[in-house]
């Protein structure tokens, strides 16, 4: 197929974040590289079709650029992400394609996939499909048999003026068949998170997580609930063309972007394994649970380079654990800080204020165990029930959700909880938020600390870096530092 592509990720407000779970602006100013549309990319390129990908927020683009570029390229296709926050916004961008191109639009992403039918009427003909789910494969197959929809399956579109849904997908079960990421795209410096080394690259190991957290976005929405893996060797090939693509990264990490990277430890050894076996010389880090702790497992990825796990703790009382189908004890908690701090890992703790049944005594608690547990580093969010998940459903049920006008979701973007309960306000569970977080980073122990363990330039240049745009939110919402 010679089809003309452009893959965007698209314009919303400045430094908003919609590749990680809980799309926002941070107050951290996190910013991710687009990693499913980059697999998307790689996907189409294979396929033959002349493709570009565009991250318009790591290049500070608007929507001006964006006529611009439509303009210039004259698109055969467009495909945008879609995230509940900025859904209007990313509405509007299709009408921008449509406006200045004969372009056909295809949106991806967590919230239509959640909600296609609303968004395809919403769009008013803007959009021409929804891809749901994992859609790799999906937009691949959208653009090869444009012409006869009803027979690609994972999508929803308009059929004779009615709007229709396609059989689902099947999950993909051989991800060694995927193409690597087309990051040749992409200026991999442009990515910056104050918690990673820089710089970092995102790395997708396995697929799915079969653990019932009502909270969790990708697996309830877009990867569904079975684990899927890729062989060990071809994740030690994407390092090595990571490498070659961006040597810098010998200065940054690798993240592993799995769900839980730990949850088998016969895989993950031999990741490690193999990582050693070739001398790679790399730092990592990974996304663990407090369930999979084990000394040996630990200690062979420090060997093989990891630096840090980043943990799920989400609460430190155990009865919000259950509400929230956590699967995990506060007990676990500590025995896993025990474990990593024994095999020299770091561990970037992450905690929500405001899952099902909380009140302020509950919230202070939380903040307490997060500061009492000794995380290198910390990160403290008001749930977001978003579209497509249980926590979602339960907030309908409830009347827990301050409102469902997506444009009020997040106020400009910024990061914050939409919940509100009879013992907690929306305003008292960011206020918690903000206070930890507050406590915790302007400690002076804690930042000589984490000055003194400075280990380069870069490692400056990102604390430095993390610091600013830490302040910039605490100033632009008024907050006490």
């Amino acid at each position: 197929m010679n089809s003309k592509v452009l893959v965007i990720n698209e314009p919303f407000v400045k430094n908003f974040c919609r590749t990680q779970r809980w799309a926002a602006r941070t107050r951290g100013r996190v910013l991710r590289a687009p990693d499913w549309l980059a697999y998307a990319t790689a996907v189409l390129e294979a396929n033959g079709n002349m493709v570009q990908l565009y991250d318009f927020p790591a290049m500070n683009w608007d929507k001006k650029k964006l006529k611009e570029i439509i303009k210039l390229q004259k698109p055969d296709f467009v495909i945008l992400d879609s995230t509940t926050p900025s859904i209007f916004s990313d509405i509007e961008c299709a009408r921008i394609v449509k406006q200045y191109s004969d372009a056909k639009v295809v949106m991806v992403g967590p919230h239509i996939t959640a909600l296609p039918e609303e968004t395809l009427s919403f769009a008013k003909g803007a959009v021409d499909v929804a891809c749901i789910g994992e859609y790799d494969l999906t937009v691949r197959d959208v653009i090869n048999n444009f012409s006869s929809l009803a027979s690609v399956p994972g999508i929803a579109c308009y059929s004779n003026g009615v709007i229709i849904r396609t059989d689902p997908r099947t999950p993909i079960e051989n991800l060694d068949s995927l193409p690597f990421p087309a990051w040749h795209h992409l200026d991999l410096k442009r990515y910056f998170d104050g918690g990673k080394l820089f710089p970092y690259i995102d790395i997708i190991s396995g697929r799915g997580c079969p653990n019932a957290c009502i909270f969790c976005l990708w697996p309830q929405v877009m990867h569904g609930t079975k684990f899927r893996f890729r062989s060990s060797e071809n994740v030690i090939e994407e390092m090595l063309r990571d490498i070659a693509l961006c040597p810098s990264i010998k200065n940054g990490e690798f993240f592993f972007e799995d769900d839980t990277f730990t949850v088998n430890k016969e895989r993950a050894v031999e990741i490690c394994e193999r990582i050693l076996q070739r001398n790679l010389n790399v730092t990592f880090s990974v996304n663990a649970r407090v369930d999979t702790a084990d000394p040996e497992l630990f200690r062979i990825m420090k060997r093989a380079g990891c630096r840090e796990l980043l943990t799920g703790f989400e609460s430190g009382v155990q009865s919000i654990l259950d509400a929230a189908h956590k699967n995990i004890t506060v007990e676990q908690s500590r025995i896993f800080m025990a474990t990593a701090k024994k095999a020299g890992l770091d561990v970037h703790g992450c905690f929500v204020i405001g899952l099902p049944g909380e009140t302020e005594d509950t919230a202070q608690k939380t903040v307490e165990f997060a500061h009492s547990l000794g995380c290198h580093t910390l990160q403290l969010s008001g749930a977001v029930p978003f579209p497509g998940t249980r926590f979602f459903e339960i907030a309908q049920e409830e009347h827990w959700l301050k409102t469902t006008d997506w444009s009020q979701w997040l106020s400009a973007g910024e990061q914050s909880g939409i919940v509100r309960y009879p013992g907690i306000s929306q305003d008292t569970i960011n206020h918690y938020v903000d206070e930890g977080l507050r406590k915790f980073y302007l400690n002076p122990g804690y930042m000589v600390h984490f000055l003194l363990e400075t280990k380069s330039l870069s490692d400056l240049y990102r604390k430095v870096r993390g610091a600013w745009n830490y302040a910039g939110y605490t100033l632009s919402q008024k907050i006490k530092i």
